[in-house]
């Protein structure tokens, strides 16, 4: 039984690593652990709708809410996560406001009843790590990314093949299963940073993150043995086994409220009107393009893919983002008059959008993402092909597995990373163009024989996505492997 176990758990402050940790907190917590979740007061009330519906349905669940000092770190009042922040320049006042929450935690350790049996934390939070040392707690990483990426990771910090290239270079990723081929310019800001000052600070905050993770106790995944299994198998020996692959989280959510404020309780209002336009469409005709939280696309290229979609003449959702730019693209949407134009074809969402329910809508053909690794594998979970557009971190690694491993997508042709630090956004450039993206949508529409195998590949993978977290599947499996070890942990009384 594992219920004298309690774990804690730290996420990182962003939609895309806060939304898997509170799907993993109450998985864990269907196993009777009981669970504490550390968020600040603005994300509480963000994600509360989720966490509290939890709570009443009687998981051992508890909040411990810390309050963020924005304004001590020249951040806006009431600015608490990632996608807040005015412009990307204010990274490193995040992390570092991040870090200060290290001594309120170490203050309210000891009253935490009863006493945490391990920490999980959000890799990008590496001061945890202290925490967990002090009070002789294993400290577990939580990764946002496959293990795919995390093999592709410590094979080129190991060989260094990327230090002696040009941008430009093409060159075969060392170590891996697969003959998998990438230019520099396509690698994350680990190996690749950008030559401006905010990407030399940054720098370092990363080079803190990797030498904090190599000593982690172990290494929780959102991923399922199906989907990446020599990944897996490789990453494993290279950990001694203690990395446990626990998901996918998302289809853990069988509550379609739960789906509907999966990110934001404002969702259900802002997605009424999307659901009833796809109830209207026919089965496997929509494209849903969405770049993620994120992402920032600039006036002319948000431009390109909004014509990219109207020139495949499918019917499509679009969800709008431009950060401090969205002024410039509702002016481009009024004047060009794209939303009138499209109207019946096309549906803009402004603001946040319930992926999860829009992608497991039956109407929905087809999925235009950033390959963040979340979008990724909910576009898995919901069995749709992919059109990839890949923007920053490890992005590329993701749209690689996606379009030449799985056999699910195509790409629309990106060629570099866009560093979120630019002091100039428009700087990235035009990468992208409409009929990059329209021929990208038509081919994995295409009822021939290429799409169909496509769409056959996606479908077998959201069983298998299906299965792995079933009762007797891998991922159960691994998370019940996961607790038996802190539990024998635990009960030995060794320091982690």
């Amino acid at each position: 039984m594992a219920s004298n176990l309690h774990f804690l758990i730290i996420p990182l402050m962003c939609p895309g690593h806060l939304i898997p940790m509170v799907d993993m907190a109450k998985l864990i917590a269907q196993h009777s652990v009981a669970v504490t979740i550390v968020i600040t007061p603005r994300n509480a009330e963000r994600y509360g709708a989720v966490l509290h519906r939890a709570i009443a349905s009687g998981l051992p669940i508890k909040i411990l809410q810390l309050r963020f000092p924005a304004s001590d770190h020249g951040l806006p009042d009431g600015c608490e996560s990632v996608d807040d922040l005015p412009t990307f320049n204010l990274s490193k006042n995040f992390f570092d406001a991040c870090s200060t929450l290290q001594k309120p935690l170490e203050h309210e350790f000891n009253m935490i009843k009863p006493r945490p049996s391990c920490i999980i934390s959000d890799k990008h939070l590496p001061w945890t790590a202290e925490v967990a040392k002090k009070f002789e707690v294993p400290w577990v990483i939580f990764d946002g990314m496959s293990c795919f990426t995390q093999l592709a990771t410590h094979n080129l910090c190991v060989s260094k093949i990327h230090e002696k290239l040009a941008d430009s270079d093409r060159f075969i990723l060392p170590g891996l299963p697969d003959n998998i081929s990438m230019t520099k310019a396509q690698l994350p800001g680990l190996f690749n940073p950008g030559n401006s000052a905010k990407a030399k600070k940054l720098k370092s905050v990363r080079e803190r993150v990797r030498a904090a993770e190599l000593g982690a106790y172990g290494t929780l995944i959102n991923s399922f043995e199906d989907m990446e299994t020599r990944y897996i198998d490789e990453f494993k020996k290279l950990k001694q086994g203690r990395v446990w692959c626990v998901g996918p989280f998302s289809n853990s959510n069988k509550n379609d409220l739960d789906r509907a404020q999966h990110g934001s309780n404002d969702s259900i209002n802002n997605n009424r009107e999307c659901m009833k336009w796809l109830d209207s469409q026919r089965d496997r005709s929509v494209i849903y393009a969405c770049l993620g939280s994120l992402t920032r696309l600039t006036p002319q290229q948000f431009i390109e893919l909004a014509l990219g979609l109207e020139g495949s003449q499918f019917p499509f959702i679009l969800v709008v983002k431009g950060g401090s730019r969205t002024e410039e693209i509702e002016k481009w949407l009024d004047e060009n008059g794209f939303e009138s134009r499209v109207k019946g074809g096309g549906f803009l969402i402004r603001g946040w959008a319930s992926q999860v329910l829009v992608l497991s809508h039956r109407a929905v053909g087809a999925f235009l993402t950033h390959c963040g690794w979340n979008s990724t594998i909910e576009g898995v979970c919901a069995g749709v092909p992919m059109i990839t557009w890949p923007q920053f971190a490890e992005q590329f690694f993701n749209e690689t597995l996606v379009v030449q491993v799985l056999g699910t997508g195509v790409g629309v042709g990106a060629q570099r990373v866009i560093h979120l630090d630019l002091e100039d956004e428009d700087e990235a450039g035009m990468q992208v163009k409409r009929e990059d993206v329209c021929k990208a949508v038509k081919m994995v529409m295409n009822e021939g024989k290429e799409g169909e195998e496509r769409r056959e590949k996606a479908k077998c993978l959201k069983q298998m996505a299906e299965n792995a977290i079933e009762e007797g599947g891998s991922s159960q499996f691994d998370l019940n492997r996961f607790i038996e070890d802190i539990r024998l942990h635990t009960n030995k009384g060794l320091v982690g």
